[in-house]
């Protein structure tokens, strides 16, 4: 019985590794067979600690594929494009580490922050890193408006933080002078933007542009943002 929940988890692995690498080549993003392990190994973890803590709604694997990693590599060539090493990355409002601990895994070089507010999505974060030897990733509890590093960020990400506006908001504190905030979103959102040129004058637009993700539906688009002065 042993040796048959081995192969079965076998064969599920490299399942999602064989989907991802595929789903990845297909947007143009280049993934080792090195990244991929990592990456689903992470599916793996998100996988197994989601039935006990319900982490995030997708329960199906394969569908953390697409849905999430995936997803989160659809902005690893302007990220990779954009900053070289040495750059330090926040992931506000992170959940179970998306789209901070993929991007870790492909940059090694980033120095990746993760930040959520919810404890066991925290544990998770800190359970993964471990597990997958990512020495470039710390995990910070905290809410962002209180988050208070010794050194600003160069970039700062956000797959599923609110509106614009709030995001800019509640992190402009910690936005180096040259830094751009990424903001990850559905449909092109064209309300938000009217609210942020409204209400945050110390903010410029610098792109919104549609993003492609393999075997996912619906729109997805980025958000690229730079301070236009710097924070008190």
């Amino acid at each position: 019985m042993a040796v048959e929940a081995t192969g079965r988890h076998w064969r599920k692995n490299t399942l999602i590794k064989d989907k991802l690498m595929s789903g990845a080549d297909s947007m143009g993003v280049a993934v080792t067979s090195a990244q991929a392990e990592l990456l689903s190994g992470y599916i793996q973890l998100l996988s197994k600690w989601n039935r006990k803590y319900n982490l995030t709604a997708v329960r199906c694997p394969e569908q953390m594929v697409s849905r999430h990693i995936l997803d989160s590599l659809a902005i690893f060539p302007w990220v990779k494009e954009t900053f070289g090493a040495g750059a330090r990355v926040l992931d506000v409002g992170s959940g179970p580490g998306l789209p901070g601990i993929p991007l870790a895994i492909m940059m090694p070089e980033l120095q990746v922050t993760t930040l959520d507010c919810v404890d066991k999505k925290n544990r998770f974060q800190r359970q993964a890193g471990i597990e997958l030897g990512l020495n470039n990733v710390t995990v910070v509890h905290a809410r962002v408006e209180k988050w208070q590093p010794q050194e600003r960020y160069n970039l700062i990400v956000s797959r599923a933080f609110s509106s614009l506006a709030s995001m800019v908001t509640h992190t402009r504190h910690l936005l180096g002078s040259s830094g751009l905030w990424l903001a990850m979103k559905g449909r092109y959102p064209d309300e938000e933007i009217q609210e942020l040129r409204a209400s945050c004058p110390f903010v410029s637009l610098l792109g919104c542009h549609s993003l492609t993700v393999a075997a996912c539906e619906g729109e997805r688009h980025q958000v690229i943002l730079a301070p236009t002065c710097t924070a008190d």
